[in-house]
């Protein structure tokens, strides 16, 4: 501390030196000091430090000056409140001074105090502020414009950063602010306009109204007055600092506003449009009555120009001349008017920006968006003022990115939207986009031609293929941007970058007509000095490759002369090792698809070229796109001779062991396509670097790279089953291990199956049928004494592939069914047992089993075991071995359900499987078909069944077999709809649910005419139906939202209203001496909300977003279930549409503090301390994603809930690590089990 004092003093003498030189050193280390975190100053240095630098800030040298004032900043933190207070009353005092120097540094000074305050409200902070705001309210009064300009600029600061802190002063700074917006100077103003913006942020209501009512008098007292215009402007930033609030304003003011739109003054008009913009983008919901006028004004003003005339020479001169009939009296009045004085570009651009925000607010209005703004803004491309220009270029990349639908819904050709659907009205207006960009791809502005790539590349996003018939009007364009003299880098880029994308959006055979043209900038392009352009021309040519040779359908186009020219041009570029990382790689992948595609062209020079890829594999930074690329050499149909081959495989073989995911994936697709197309050349002992390396790959923890694995041992095992002789020590201990993961499943599974099918085909020593029989037996007959069963998913496993050998080997079969069939009698334990009737199942889903006598009887006999397991395992294994032998068994299933009621539950279970299995394939279905009558009329038999777990069987097998006959079976479904009993009801509209799926279905159609019918059960009286009706919903909503996207206007209302709690549904149950209080609602309460969240990304353009909102805030505020879903929910909509949430910001966040400064009761279980911990988890979530919204930071009640977080010792950690985490998975925490 003391040595700190004295070096300390020591500089404060050097500052009191007379040469300016050791005054500035002095200060200039007094900074570095003052930076330090360690520094400690005691009351005595603090007291002199603070008196010297005030001291300083009037040294008549300007650089010690500026020194003085930077070294507040970090004093400000170091020193007491006391000490604060004096530098903030000598920068006040000297703010008002006559020195006019003083004056500035004083101002600067009290920014930078400002700008180091701590946020946190209350304490030092506090106090600072109220003293500062207390002197600059007076100061903003005075006589002096530059004392006012300053005083304005820190107030608005001020109200920035501490404008909650400072309510007590509110109502004094808007009076001094108020009268400051008639000033006559500019600048004041202005600024005055910064510090209403910023005080609105933190203000209360009655100031609020206050402001905007002066506002309002201010517009309809002083009509055509100049301060009007402040008026206008203020009234812009006022909304866009608190669109939230300004909503219920909107109808006084949108009458006025458009009034002084027609005033003959651009400043005005542009102010006007500026604060219709704000209007829209801040208010949505209350401006949309005033959209239509707002859109006419727009169109109205986006055309005035009346200073210059355009060659009304094009299509729109008849539209044009009806729109400027008003403007023509204009130009007769306006012959004065020079090009310096012309600001009519302001009211132009004013215009574009504001249509910009109303297409991209109102989805809505799209179709109508198409037949009126769209020719109007193609038509305006030819504006002459640069800037406009691109604006209006903005606001139809806005009209198109609205275009993209938000999920890919499918158009039927016979569905009512086709007309109507935005893309097919953007395709017809296709031509007239190109005829509008033709003419500006040659304009001299960098900035206009990248506005004409970026909107013809998202048009291509919108509507791959629209450009096929205009290429060629293109190409002058792409070449001119491509030419040397007429480009920057970047624009090159951009072209580049553009032909890419049509490249991949379009047909090959749209292309080869322009080839001659198109392609020698290309090349032209990779030789570049610039490594940006090297690269996206390279990422070009190898697309371009495709083109002009595509392998995957036959085309007549001659690609020879252009082979070598693109050869060598890569080769250069692959050859270089002094170049760019990226060059480098997309050198290797555009070769790579060069060889692909045109190897059998170019045999002399592989020679030469596979060599290099051969170098880039042992290198480490360029090994991963190597090996992709020679996957596609590989793969390609040419057969491509690769002499490489076997010096690659033991390098290759390395690769298996490194800790690189990506790269060990990319090696095993090779390796598996180098043996199945060129085991002839592959020498069988170099297998031996790759078969070491595979069982640390066959592991559970990533099944991915197991699943490839295996298809690598399948491919051995064909090609090359020599390599598998030592199999059995190190592969095949991991394989058993992977079969008996309760995660293998899916595509694992198959290709686990596969890979046995080939290994016995093998007939290796030691690995013949009986051999691996007794290997997949071995886990089952000997558990250890000290383990657990095995998982019940590893007998389905084992089962599965004991069946895939004995299918191979079919003369074992019947021996092996009979000898499991004997277990099964016997069966000592149920693990066993459940083995034995899986096997056997599986054995008779592909071979007829019907010649073994007593297989039914066994199988129903274990139909009466004491274990569900094993039950289950006996009606998986009676169905399975029905689908072998369907004229045999399925009657049999029939008569049983008919004859066992006991049983029912079971059989039906076998029916099932027999449905699904046979129902997924064409071959299948065929032998399905003619037992469907039967079927159908023995499920209806169980329709009403009390257990719910029947019912919901019988619907999905009824669902499944409508899929089969949609025409003849969804009417009857259809006419069960109005049956008496609700529980009909409940299994028909079930049934409905397994009819909707993902993928295009021949019951479509059909279902899209009924599916309102079925969804009128939201209006059952029986709480059960509308449930299972709401299931039913969320499936089309999130499977197939064609079906109900038109239904909607009817359906809302029926959902919104199962979200509230019904008192009626709520009861009491005693249980002993407690009372339990049951919410029967809260299932269908739940099942509504679900519904929502759906809908938020399958139909947002069809959703009043105010009124869902409505129903999300009641969300909040309902039980732990419901309310984990409305967070969910809250965290999405801020995301897709954070405009409206921010108007509804407020009562958002109140029930999320309630739920994070909630506490359990002291007595509480476990359960009830984790239930809450998640919940309160889940508001933070919630709370991370509203603080994403561009602005949310600014609102007082969101700002004082995270300051609240902030000060939670219990609180803060999980904020903070949820922080964390949402900015590295910002996407993945939306996304919602829907299964």
């Amino acid at each position: 501390m003391a040595s700190v004092s004295y070096q300390i003093a020591n500089l404060l003498e050097k500052m009191q030196s007379s040469d300016k030189d050791f005054r500035f050193m002095a200060t200039n280390d007094l900074m570095t000091e003052l930076q330090k975190d360690s520094i400690k100053l005691d009351d005595d240095s603090e007291r002199k430090v603070v008196r010297m630098l005030l001291r300083l800030l009037e040294d008549k040298n300007g650089e010690v000056q500026n020194l003085a004032v930077k070294c507040l900043g970090p004093l400000v933190n170091k020193v007491k409140e006391f000490q604060v207070e004096t530098i903030v009353e000598a920068l006040c005092t000297n703010m008002i001074s006559d020195k006019e120097q003083l004056r500035d540094i004083s101002s600067i000074g009290l920014k930078t105090v400002i700008s180091e305050l701590p946020q946190a409200p209350g304490g030092l902070s506090g106090n600072i502020c109220k003293r500062i705001t207390g002197h600059l309210t007076t100061a903003i009064e005075r006589e002096d414009v530059s004392v006012q300009l300053e005083a304005l600029d820190i107030v608005a600061d001020l109200l920035a950063r501490f404008g909650s802190v400072l309510s007590s002063f509110h109502m004094s700074i808007l009076s001094a602010l108020l009268p400051q917006l008639c000033s006559l100077r500019q600048a004041v103003r202005k600024r005055t306009i910064v510090a209403c913006s910023n005080l609105v942020l933190s203000c209360n209501n009655s100031l609020y109204n206050r402001l905007v009512d002066h506002l309002y008098d201010g517009l309809a007292l002083n009509f055509s007055n100049p301060q009007s215009r402040t008026c206008v402007q203020c009234l812009a930033a006022v909304c866009r600092q608190s669109g939230h609030r300004f909503g219920e304003h909107i109808e006084r003011f949108v009458p006025l506003i458009l009034q002084y739109s027609y005033e003959e003054d651009d400043e005005t008009r542009e102010f006007c449009l500026q604060a219709f913009e704000a209007f829209v983008q801040r208010c949505p919901k209350e401006i949309t009555p005033h959209i239509p006028a707002i859109i006419k004004l727009c169109l109205k003003y986006m055309t005035y120009d009346p200073n210059y005339n355009y060659d009304e020479d094009d299509e729109y001169h008849q539209d044009r001349s009806m729109d400027m009939v008003e403007e023509d009296d204009e130009d007769e009045e306006n012959d004065e008017y020079s090009d310096d004085d012309d600001m009519s570009w302001k009211v132009r651009r004013a215009a574009a920006k504001c249509l910009e925000s109303v297409i991209s607010s109102r989805h809505e209005l799209l179709p109508e968006f198409y037949r009126t703004l769209s020719p109007a803004l193609i038509a305006r491309f030819k504006e002459r003022e640069e800037n406009v220009k691109s604006d209006i270029f903005h606001a139809y990349i806005a009209l198109l990115k609205q275009t993209k639908p938000s999920v890919a819904v499918t158009i039927d050709p016979d569905s009512m939207e086709q007309e109507e659907a935005p893309v097919y009205l953007l395709q017809q207006q296709v031509p007239l986009i190109v005829k509008g960009v033709h003419g500006q791809m040659k304009e001299k502005s960098i900035k206009t031609r990248q506005d004409c790539f970026q909107l013809l590349k998202e048009l291509c996003n919108v509507l791959p293929g629209a450009l096929t018939l205009h290429i060629g009007d293109l190409i002058p364009g792409i070449q001119y941007s491509l030419g040397e003299k007429n480009s920057s880098s970047n624009m090159k880029i951009d072209a580049l970058s553009f032909i890419y994308c049509i490249l991949t959006s379009h047909a090959p055979e749209v292309f080869h007509p322009h080839m001659c043209v198109l392609l020698p900038p290309v090349i032209n392009a990779v030789g570049d000095s610039f490594y940006k352009i090297t690269a996206e021309a390279l990422l070009v040519l190898q697309e371009l490759v495709k083109v002009i040779r595509p392998l995957n359908t036959a085309s007549g186009f001659d690609y020879k002369p252009f082979t070598n020219e693109i050869y060598n041009c890569t080769l250069i570029r692959l050859k270089a090792s002094d170049i760019d990382q990226e060059v480098k790689e997309r050198a290797i992948s555009a070769m790579g698809q060069i060889i692909s595609n045109l190897g059998d062209s170019l045999q002399d020079e592989l020679p030469v070229c596979l060599p290099i890829f051969l170098d880039r594999l042992k290198n480490e930074i360029t090994r991963l796109t190597t090996v992709k690329a020679l996957t596609k050499i590989a793969a390609s149909p040419l057969c491509i001779d690769l002499p490489i081959i076997n010096e690659a495989v033991p390098v290759l073989g390395s690769f298996l062991r490194k800790n690189q995911r990506a790269l060990k994936l990319s090696t095993l697709l090779l390796l598996d396509c180098l043996i199945k197309n060129y085991h002839h050349r592959i020498f069988v002992d170099l297998l031996c670097h790759v078969t070491t390396e595979l069982p640390p790959l066959l592991d559970e923890s990533d099944l991915h790279i197991a699943q490839w694995t295996l298809i690598l041992l399948k491919s051995i095992a064909q090609y090359h089953s020599r390599a598998l002789q030592d199999i059995q020590t190190n592969i095949l201990p991991e394989v058993m291990n992977l079969v008996k993961s309760p995660l293998l499943q899916g595509t694992a599974l198959v290709s686990m199956l596969e890979f046995f099918q080939a290994l016995v085909k093998c007939r290796l020593p030691g690995l013949g049928y009986n051999d691996l029989l007794q290997m997949l037996l071995y886990p089952v007959s000997h558990i250890p004494a000290n383990q657990s069963n095995l998982h019940k998913q590893a007998y389905y496993s084992l089962a599965k592939c004991v069946a895939a050998i004995t299918v191979i080997c079919k003369n074992q079969a019947l021996p092996v069914v009979n000898q499991f069939i004997h277990n099964i009698q016997v069966a000592r334990c149920d693990s066993q047992h459940i083995f034995s009737l899986l096997v056997v199942g599986e054995i008779g889903r592909e071979i007829d089993l019907t010649s073994v006598s007593n297989l039914k009887e066994v199988i129903l006999q274990s139909f009466s075991a004491i274990s569900e397991e094993v039950k289950s395992a006996a009606s998986y294994a009676l169905g399975s071995v029905s689908i072998g032998n369907l004229q045999q068994y399925l009657p049999f299933i029939l008569q049983e359900i008919e004859d066992q009621p006991k049983r029912q539950y079971l059989l039906l279970h076998s029916l099932k499987e027999v449905i699904t299995c046979l129902s997924s394939t064409p071959d299948g279905i065929k032998q399905l078909l003619p037992f469907v009558p039967a079927i159908w009329q023995q499920l209806f038999l169980h329709c009403e069944c009390i257990e719910e777990g029947t019912r919901n069987v019988v619907a999905e097998c009824l669902g499944k077999l409508t899929l089969i006959d949609p025409a003849n079976l969804l009417p009857q479904l259809q006419e069960y709809l109005n049956y008496s009993s609700p529980l009909m009801r409940t299994t028909v509209v079930t049934a409905v649910k397994f009819t909707i799926s993902d993928q295009p279905q021949a019951i479509d159609p059909l279902l899209r005419q009924c599916i309102g019918q079925f969804l009128n059960t939201l209006q059952d009286p029986d709480l059960n139906v509308r449930r299972v009706a709401l299931v039913a919903f969320n499936s089309a909503a999130h499977n197939k939202p064609s079906l109900i996207r038109d239904l909607l206007d009817s359906v809302l209302p029926h959902l919104y209203s199962e979200t509230k709690v019904k008192k009626e549904l709520i009861r009491e149950v005693e249980m002993g001496p407690f009372k339990h209080t049951v919410d029967d609602g809260l299932d269908i309460r739940k099942a509504a909300f679900e519904c929502m969240y759906t809908l938020l990304d399958s139909c947002l353009d069809r959703i009043d977003i105010f009124e869902f909102l409505n129903h999300v805030e009641g969300g909040l505020k309902d039980h732990y279930d419901i309310k984990m879903l409305t967070y969910l929910m809250a965290a999405r909509l801020a995301q897709i549409c954070p405009g409206a949430v921010l108007q509804r910001l407020d009562r958002l966040v109140e029930p999320l503090r309630v739920t994070c400064t909630m506490k359990v009761k002291a007595n509480s279980v476990k359960q009830e301390y984790e239930k809450q911990d998640e919940l309160k988890r889940s508001a933070m979530r919630a709370i991370s994603a509203l603080l994403m919204i561009p602005d949310a930071d600014k609102n007082p009640h969101l700002n004082e809930f995270v300051t609240q977080i902030k000060n939670a010792p219990d609180l803060l950690p999980i904020f903070e690590s949820i922080q964390k985490d949402s900015a590295s998975s910002h996407n993945d925490y939306f996304l919602m089990d829907q299964s």
